[in-house]
């Protein structure tokens, strides 16, 4: 089951979006966990029929998991990560327009708003004008559905896979022999994790195989007419990935940088299908440069002796060389790269996404430290996180500040869970005064910790967008906004009014802003935690 603040920020999702009715379902389902459809009958206390709608809806939207169990039938699971995913709608349908221009949009908002959809259907909704028309919008999905972004909705995409986690845990434990101990436990969960997600990944390849132009040709083949199709978020996730990398380097460097990996994302981009990827595929630096836009500038982003002019294809290279640390040839370089080259064959270049996501997460927790402690917080952390456990005086030495300070502030980011503290007794009885404590930083800790905060933030900015919008001064506005006569002419509102509707705005604005941001924040650290914390 989630925490709170993920249950309040779900809840207040579906409400928004569904009403308050099917909001009541959904928070049965996420304050009781799994549930069976006459359970969620005695927690919800609404009529069954009425019920059966509600996670028809969810279903739909792809926000429910049913399954049947052999103890109880048909139990019914929420899925929070998918819920929290509908504050990203906005950006997806904006990397569709991007990508594949007004039509693109149109059918991704389309399935958005429907959770999933035919083709036939599409086109019905979509309620062309002419052929010519419905033939650009065919030729927009077929290419929406070969890349990728459209995929099939199945029996495995409604199924939890902690399900089948569960079922591949049990499996593997079957075939140790002898008494388990924790190491081969943990080694059969670990198998059952690795296959689960060969799992997936071999469904995603075979629905791009069967998904390829060539296969729509011949109808036979495959029946695209009544598969109903859902936006594959991640897939539009690599793109929110690789603009936050092309920022990250822009921060860090210049715009001639960020040109250049750009340039790179954009030669691997048709490769790239899955956050989960360590690295790009190869590419050559030739490659590199045709993805290059006619005004980007290297050599103005580089500092070259006076009156020497290298060429663009110098410029690159130096540049690449830049991202790749290969000044810095040490584990300290490697772990600051954003790109490598492949051993010998120094023509082809790679994307170290692992490496970057982790310093993105890094970089996250770090701002939360500065912010809650200042810069004496930082310098503690990050001795610690360079030198492992360290006792309290240990780190007053290193880190040159007086015994009591650093005692006062582990207590206080202790109290954050930014860092942690492992007790050593030196005996059995485990005295107090006879232990030693060690302080640490566990990331994964820290990091839970502070996404609950971003869903407590994210909960917060709803919920005061709804309110400004109920403001009396506010809601007479509104409604008078909405009579025909005002909408074709916006001079019956006297200026008061117009102020009022502008300042009503600007807040919305405001707020809307403020959320990208903490989504972006939510982006870092839970979709980008498929590379793990530091190697593990």
């Amino acid at each position: 089951m989630a925490d709170a603040h993920t249950s309040k920020l779900c809840v207040q999702i579906i409400s928004m979006t569904f009403g308050q009715l099917v909001a009541k379902i959904a928070n049965a389902l996420i304050s009781h966990g799994r549930l069976t459809l006459p359970q969620l009958v005695k927690y919800c206390s609404l009529r069954p029929r009425l019920i059966r709608l509600c996670v028809l809806i969810l279903v739909q939207h792809n926000l429910v998991w049913h399954v049947e169990n052999d103890d109880e039938g048909e139990v019914l699971e929420f899925n929070v990560e998918e819920c929290i995913l509908r504050l990203r709608y906005g950006r997806f349908a904006w990397q569709a327009e991007q990508q594949f221009g007004i039509p693109g949009k149109e059918i991704v908002c389309l399935i958005l708003d429907h959770g999933k959809l035919r083709p036939p259907d599409i086109f019905t909704k979509l309620a062309f004008t002419d052929n010519e028309e419905k033939t650009t919008y065919n030729k927009t999905l077929q290419k929406l559905i070969a890349a990728a972004y459209l995929i099939p909705s199945t029996i495995l995409s409604h199924a939890s896979p902690h399900d089948k986690l569960m079922q591949y845990e049990a499996e593997e434990k079957r075939k140790i022999d002898n008494i388990p101990t924790a190491k081969d436990l943990r080694e059969a969960m670990e198998r059952a994790d690795a296959r689960l997600k060969r799992e997936q990944e071999a469904a995603l390849k075979f629905d791009l195989e069967h998904n390829s132009p060539s296969n729509f040709i011949d109808a036979r083949s495959w029946n695209q007419e009544e598969t109903h199709f859902r936006v594959n978020a991640s897939k539009f996730n690599i793109h929110l990935r690789n603009k936050l990398i092309e920022n990250t380097v822009r921060e860090r460097y210049n715009d001639a940088a960020a040109a250049v990996i750009r340039a790179l994302l954009k030669a691997t981009e048709a490769k790239q299908l899955s956050l989960s990827d360590p690295q790009s595929e190869a590419t050559s630096v030739a490659n590199v440069s045709t993805q290059l836009l006619d005004d980007d500038d290297l050599v103005s982003g580089l500092a070259y002796p006076s009156g020497q002019k290298p060429s663009a294809m110098t410029a690159l290279k130096d540049i690449l060389g830049i991202l790749s640390s290969s000044d810095n040839p040490t584990p300290v370089g490697r772990a600051n790269s954003f790109v490598s080259f492949g051993g010998s064959q120094t023509s082809k270049v790679y994307v170290e996404y692992e490496l970057i996501c982790r310093r993105l997460r890094r970089r996250v927790y770090e701002a939360v430290v500065r912010d809650a402690h200042g810069d004496p917080g930082i310098r503690v952390v990050r001795f610690l996180l360079e030198n492992g456990k360290m006792s309290g005086d240990q780190l007053a030495k290193v880190a040159m500040m007086t015994a009591e300070a650093v005692r006062t502030l582990l207590t206080s980011m202790s109290e954050d869970s930014l860092v942690s503290i492992q007790e050593v007794p030196k005996g059995a009885d485990r005295n107090p005064q006879r232990t030693y404590y060690l302080w640490y930083v566990d990331l994964t800790k820290a990091y839970s910790v502070i996404l609950g905060k971003m869903y407590k933030t994210l909960y917060n900015i709803s919920v005061r967008r709804e309110a400004e919008g109920h403001e009396p001064t506010v809601k007479a506005v509104l409604e008078k906004c909405k009579r025909s006569d005002v909408q074709e002419d916006d001079s019956l509102l006297t200026r008061m009014e117009k102020d009022v509707l502008q300042g009503w705005r600007e807040r919305r604005r405001k707020l809307s802003v403020l959320e990208m941001r903490v989504e972006e924040t939510v982006f870092i650290l839970r979709d980008l935690a498929v590379h793990g914390v530091d190697g593990t």
